[in-house]
């Protein structure tokens, strides 16, 4: 050896001296490092032996130890100065209730608790490595950690599943994951068996979203009937594809499927799903190749196109006629991309999930993904849809592109969205000036929007119809939105909705399309035309003129610039022709406005006290009490107040218990700092005045009647 010019005579037994000497480090370092780091273990991938605490069956665990022959035998997984040995009856005990019932359970495997020598301290100031002296502990199946409580080690394995690290590296034999087969809609579904718990790579499966899947076929189903091409339709967050899935086995070669995951095991279990219901799949993972994947299978009407991609890029990437949106929390984030792309009178369905946020839980997170001052009100669900629509408008707006709501649902588990897309910066322009803000009164719940126009006025409060601010001390009224002010439903399209989940047999949507037609046109059930949507021989909707199975005409659209153009402005005309027969914005719960002491009378009848008014009355699907009505609040309580009878009554009246002259006269406010509270009033028959009791001094000229057993409260001015 040279080193420094200088040489250096190294002998044989000196080499082998040294070379014994590394062996024996090397030794010591695997014995250690085997010990001391877990994760370095849990990186590996090849497969290794499980620890002797991991079994499946207690008689595994009694296998380590000969139980049948009469002598004393150690337990295998506590030292021998913690459990001595014993007999075989008194150490089966032990196993049980020691470290059997003591396990953590996953995928099969006990992980039970173990009292051996295994886990390493750190080194001391000496450096060196010694076993510590400490008691139980859990070994963990994916990654051998070894983890003291039980709660920590259950905390530690649902972080493992979290991550998807949910294949053991340390099971010699893997366990295959079973499976669950669900139907729907005569679409079968593979699923896992944590299909209900939302997830980062297994495909989440949620069975309470049915009829979120049922309209959005509805609808989809619809625009496959206005064209006589078929349509290229995406589902851009597939999980397990059962919605792709209905769409592909019900109508067949009229639509074009195409389901995208970004997730490796989602587009796996979609492809197992395809092969299960007897379809072909054309996979596409890459995105340079998406163009050239197009040619191939499009004549096959059994296809259905698996791409791997972020929804972003996909939508950047193709053009389609039918996109929907269903990502995990909100959808903001997706806007841009389906409004880029999307081709004119296409549709754009998303579904948020996000209510926490909506539904003005979370304020704050409202404020930054949705741009919204929102608070909770008594119509918080319809507000919340209003939020995503303005969202939705917006992002369209930003590609020259207004859109036209087609249906909006905001139920117990979603808010759902359905738009048509009109391509043009003048139907983009119509769309962005229905964005305004509404004035809420926080006293009253009156709600109104605000006056169109840059002017800042004066005083606000006098666009409300309540007096809220002129009564009540402070500041009694809020400024939300902006949100969306325009109409909700399109009454032709939900008829067409209905027509077509009667005709597929979905049982599920057709009472809510029944209830959002009412609400749509802002009428009873009762007097709620049944006559089939597709008996006039022409309907127009957006420049589109759809085919019915009454004619043989073919469907056909107006192209050209100077055309559409006029198509739009007709479209325009009608809208404005008809911006009066929209139904009101908002409702009012009937419960939020009773009166104290008071029953009030049924829901239905109530409606119909409300049309013989003279008001426009429906009911809504955004609240099971709720009333949606053109008439202002006052008047909605006055015929509140007019058909409900005293709690003491025993019963609820047909007709009317009060007149409207005594109505009015208990609404007076009497002397100059004191007022009565209609609500705290009871107001009594005219035969009765002769036995009741007056007010005294300042209250004598009141024209109200209390009650000899109800107590009544009085407010100072």
């Amino acid at each position: 050896v040279k080193s420094n010019n200088l040489d250096v005579k190294i002998t044989e037994p000196e080499t082998e001296a040294e070379e014994k000497a590394d062996e024996e480090k090397g030794t010591e370092k695997e014995a250690t490092g085997e010990l001391d780091s877990n994760i370095l273990d849990a990186s590996s991938d090849y497969p290794r032996e499980r620890h002797i605490s991991i079994q499946r069956h207690l008689a595994d665990l009694e296998k380590l130890v000969d139980l049948n022959e009469d002598e004393k035998k150690p337990c295998p997984l506590c030292p021998e100065e913690k459990f001595k040995a014993c007999y075989s009856h008194k150490l089966h005990r032990h196993l049980l209730n020691l470290h059997w019932k003591v396990s953590v359970e996953y995928e099969g495997y006990r992980m039970c608790i173990c009292h051996l020598l295994c886990r390493p301290v750190k080194p001391n100031l000496i450096g060196d490595q010694t076993l510590s002296k400490m008691g139980a502990h859990y070994h963990c199946i994916i990654c051998s950690a070894t983890i003291i409580r039980r709660t920590d080690m259950v905390s530690h394995i649902n972080r493992h599943v979290n991550k998807g690290e949910t294949d053991s590296r340390f099971i010699t034999i893997p366990v295959p994951r079973p499976h669950e087969v669900l139907k729907e809609s005569a679409t079968d579904v593979q699923v896992l068996p944590n299909y209900s718990t939302p997830q980062k790579t297994d495909s989440y499966f949620n069975p309470k979203m049915k009829l979120n899947r049922q309209l959005i076929f509805c609808a989809l189903a619809v625009l496959a009937e206005e064209r006589s091409k078929p349509i290229e339709c995406l589902d851009a967050f597939g999980a397990t594809g059962i919605m792709g899935l209905q769409w592909a086995k019900h109508l067949r070669s009229s639509v074009k499927v195409t389901i995208n995951d970004c997730n490796e095991n989602s587009v796996a279990m979609i492809q197992e799903n395809c092969h299960l219901n007897k379809m072909k799949v054309k996979l596409n993972v890459k995105e340079e190749d998406t163009d050239e994947a197009l040619g191939d299978g499009e004549e096959n009407a059994d296809t259905i196109e698996v791409t791997k991609m972020d929804a972003n890029v996909i939508m950047h990437l193709r053009a389609f006629d039918f996109i929907h949106l269903d990502p995990f929390g909100t959808s903001v984030n997706y806007l841009d991309s389906a409004f880029r792309n999307v081709r004119n009178l296409g549709i754009v369905s998303l579904t948020s999930t996000d209510l926490s946020s909506l539904y003005a839980k979370a304020q704050h997170v409202a404020l930054r993904h949705y741009g919204c001052n929102i608070i909770r009100t008594e119509y918080y669900r319809e507000l919340a849809a209003r939020v995503v629509i303005a969202a939705v408008t917006r992002a369209a707006a930003r590609c020259n592109k207004g859109i036209e709501v087609l249906l909006a649902v905001a139920l117990e588990h979603f808010v759902l969205v359905v738009v048509r897309v009109l391509r043009g910066p003048s139907p983009a322009d119509d769309s962005a000036s229905r964005i305004r803000y509404l004035i809420h009164c926080q006293w009253c719940e009156e709600r109104i929007f605000q006056r169109e126009g840059n002017m800042v006025e004066e005083n606000p409060y006098q666009q409300l119809p309540c007096d809220c601010h002129g009564s009540m001390p402070g500041k009694t009224a809020v400024v939300l939105g902006p949100i969306w002010s325009g109409s909700l439903f399109n009454t032709g399209f939900l008829r067409r909705m209905m027509f077509e989940a009667t005709h597929y047999g979905l049982d599920e949507a057709q009472p809510l399309l029944k209830t959002l037609l009412c609400e749509a046109e802002c009428i009873t059930s009762k007097h709620l035309s049944t006559h089939s949507p597709y008996d006039e021989t022409k309907q127009e909707e957006c420049g589109v003129y759809i085919k019915t199975p009454n004619t043989f005409a073919e469907y056909y659209l107006m192209h050209g610039k100077r055309k559409s153009h006029e198509v739009l402005r007709n479209a325009a005309k009608r809208q404005k022709h008809e911006s009066s027969t929209e139904h009101p914005a908002f409702y009012y719960n009937i419960h939020r406005h009773s009166i104290k002491g008071m029953n009030m009378p049924k829901l239905n009848k109530f409606l119909c006290y409300l049309s013989e008014a003279g008001y426009r009355v429906s009911r809504t699907h955004f609240d099971p009490m709720g009333v949606r009505t053109n008439a202002p609040l006052a008047q909605f309580k006055t015929v509140l107040m007019k058909y409900s009878t005293p709690t003491y009554g025993g019963g609820q009246a047909e007709g009317p218990l009060h007149r409207a002259e005594d109505v009015q006269a208990a609404e007076q406010v009497v002397g100059p700092t004191t007022y009565f509270k209609l609500e705290d009033i009871k107001i009594q028959d005219v035969k009765t005045l002769e036995d009741d009791k007056f007010l005294e001094d300042d209250k004598s000229e009141a024209t109200a009647v209390f009650d000899k057993d109800y107590t009544t409260h009085c407010e100072a001015d």
